[in-house]
C-alpha cells in the first residue's frame, strides 16, 4: 500500500450510542476505533468528516418514499404501524432511535466520499461503512440504507468500471448483490457462514453472471480463507482487471463474536482485504458486522494499520487497555472474554487444515466470464502472507 493516498473517513456522531438498548449494535464501534488508532498515533491530523449522503444521493438506490419514512420516524422518534409494515422501521431488528436518519446518511456519505479517493487513485477507509443488506424500500438487518451501493454507484459515475466488490461479512452481502445482479459493470464477491441469517446466498448467480458466493462451513479458519482468497477471488480478480475494489471487512467473521460461528484471525482479514486491492486503481475500504466491543475495534484499527503500512503487532496500550476494561456485551458472557483481546492488537492465527467443504467451493467455482489477460501473481498467491509490519 506504499505511496497511495489514504483517508479515514469518520464522524463525532459514531461516539454516541446508537440503536436504543438490548440490540446487538448498542456497544461502541467505531468511536472506539477512532479512539484506538488515535491512541496508537495513527490519526495525527483527525479524521476526514463524512459529509452526510444528501437526499438526491439517497435516492439513486432508495425510494423517496422510504427515505421520507426513515426521517419521518426519526423526527416522530418512533414508527406508526403502517411504517412498521411497509418499510420494517421500529422492529427490533431495525429500531427507531434518536439520531438515525442522520447517523445512516452519514454512513453512505462517508462511502461515496471514500470512493471519490479511490477515483484518484488512493484508498477511502469508512469503518462505519459495510450496511450491505439496506434493501431499496425498506430496513433490513440492522441496515437502513446500503452505503456499499452508494460506494458503487460513485464509482461507476465517476467512469471507474468494471467495479470489483468483496464481501468479507459473516452474513451474506445480499442488499449489494440485489443491486447489481444484472449490471455487468459490477462483480459481487460473498464470503460468508454457511445457515446463517439472511439464508441468502447459497450459490453462485445464473451462468454468466458476475455474482460468485462462497457460503463456508461453521468454524471457517485462517487457511480457509487464504485457499479461498489464493483459488477463487484472485482469479476472478484478475479475469476482471477492476478499475476499483470496494470492500465490505465485517468483524463478525472473528474468533469470538457473538452472532457468528467463524474462527478468523484478524491478520487473516486484513491479509485478504490487501490482496483484493492489491495493483488495483482505486480501493474502497468499509467496516461491516461486527458484534463484539473488543475484536471489531481492534480489527479495525489494525485494518488502518495495514493500509498505512504501520507495524501492527502491537501492544495494547494500558489507556486503551483500561478503555476496554469499561466495556461490556449484554451477548457475551465475563467467562468468555477473552484475555488477549487486552495485550495486542493482532490476533494469534487461527491455521487448521482445509476441510472438504471449502475444497468443494474451490471444485465448483464457474469459469469468470469476463476474458482478460493474467496478472502476475500476488505475494499472497504464492503463499507469501503480508508479514506482521
Amino acid at each position: 500500500m506504499t505511496g497511495r493516498r489514504t483517508v479515514f473517513f469518520g464522524s463525532e456522531i459514531y461516539r454516541r450510542q446508537g440503536f436504543g438498548d438490548n440490540h446487538p449494535l448498542a456497544i461502541p464501534r467505531v468511536g472506539l476505533v477512532i479512539e484506538l488508532c488515535q491512541a496508537l498515533g495513527w490519526l495525527p491530523d483527525g479524521f476526514e468528516p463524512s459529509p452526510p449522503a444528501s437526499i438526491d444521493e439517497l435516492t439513486r438506490f432508495h425510494a423517496a418514499d422510504y427515505i421520507a419514512a426513515v426521517q419521518r420516524c426519526d423526527g416522530n422518534g418512533r414508527a406508526e404501524i403502517e411504517d412498521r409494515e411497509r418499510y420494517n422501521l421500529g422492529t427490533r431488528e431495525n429500531p427507531v432511535f434518536e439520531g438515525l436518519f442522520a447517523r445512516a446518511r452519514t454512513s453512505c456519505g462517508g462511502s461515496s466520499a471514500a470512493a471519490k479517493v479511490a477515483l484518484a487513485g488512493g484508498i477511502g477507509f469508512n469503518p462505519a461503512g459495510g450496511t450491505h443488506h439496506g434493501m431499496p424500500d425498506r430496513a433490513h438487518g440492522f441496515c437502513y440504507f446500503n452505503d456499499p451501493v452508494m460506494a458503487i454507484l460513485t464509482l461507476l459515475e465517476g467512469g471507474a468500471e468494471p467495479v470489483l466488490y468483496l464481501d468479507l461479512d459473516a452474513h451474506h452481502g445480499d442488499g449489494v448483490e440485489l443491486a447489481f445482479a444484472n449490471d455487468p459493470r459490477v462483480a459481487t464477491i460473498s464470503i460468508h457462514e454457511a445457515g446463517r441469517w439472511p439464508n441468502t446466498g447459497t450459490a453462485h448467480g445464473p451462468a454468466g453472471s458476475n455474482v460468485y458466493n462462497f457460503p463456508v462451513p461453521h468454524g471457517f479458519n485462517d487457511s480457509e480463507i487464504n485457499a479461498l482468497i489464493e483459488g477463487a477471488i484472485l482469479p476472478i480478480k484478475r479475469a476482471l482487471r477492476p478499475a476499483a475494489v470496494v470492500v465490505t471487512c465485517g468483524a463478525d467473521g472473528l474468533a469470538g463474536d457473538p452472532l457468528a460461528g467463524m474462527l478468523l484471525s484478524n491478520a487473516a482479514l486484513w491479509s485478504a482485504v490487501e490482496a483484493a486491492i492489491e495493483a488495483v486503481p482505486g480501493a474502497v475500504v468499509l467496516g461491516g458486522g461486527g458484534y463484539n466491543p473488543w475484536t471489531a475495534a481492534r480489527c479495525w484499527s489494525g485494518l488502518w494499520g495495514r493500509l498505512n503500512v504501520f507495524e501492527t503487532n502491537v501492544p495494547i496500550l494500558e489507556t486503551m487497555r483500561r478503555r476496554f476494561a469499561e466495556l461490556s456485551c449484554d451477548l457475551i458472557d465475563d467467562e468468555d472474554v477473552n484475555p488477549v483481546w487486552f495485550e495486542s492488537l493482532e490476533d494469534p492465527p487461527s491455521r487448521a487444515s482445509v476441510r472438504a467443504e471449502v475444497s468443494a467451493l474451490l471444485e465448483n467455482l464457474p469459469a469468470p466470464h469476463v476474458d482478460s489477460p493474467s496478472a502476475q501473481p500476488s505475494s499472497f498467491e504464492t503463499g507469501l502472507w503480508p508479514s506482521s509490519r
